[in-house]
């Protein structure tokens, strides 16, 4: 199993998830954000904003998901042609194991 932490733009929250769910992975959390990345943070003339909100999508999946996960989060989450700065960034960890809390039944 692994876990995915995507790290995206709130405006682009609704088109990765739908497009996650299109796929066949409907189960995420969601979790509003704030942070900033290598840029820093940003300035806008006189105000200098240091911590930018974003959202965090959770998806854990069966370790052969994995790609198609990443690729649908990709090409979901990238802005413009080439994307931009601040677009988000994916981590990707194993999970040594997952519990249903309602069944006690081990896995996903």
């Amino acid at each position: 199993m692994q876990f995915i932490r995507a790290i995206v733009r709130p405006e682009k929250k609704d088109e990765v998830l739908e497009n996650l769910s299109a796929g066949g992975f409907n189960a995420a959390t969601v979790v509003d954000v704030v942070g900033r990345g290598k840029q820093k943070g940003i300035r806008m003339g006189d105000v200098y904003y240091d911590e930018i909100p974003k959202t965090l999508i959770l998806v854990a999946i069966e370790d052969g998901d994995r790609d198609r996960i990443v690729d649908i989060i990709l090409k979901s989450a990238r802005t413009g042609q080439s994307g931009n700065f601040g677009d988000g960034k994916i981590f990707i960890s194993p999970v040594e194991e997952a519990y249903t809390v309602s069944t006690g039944s081990k896995g996903l």
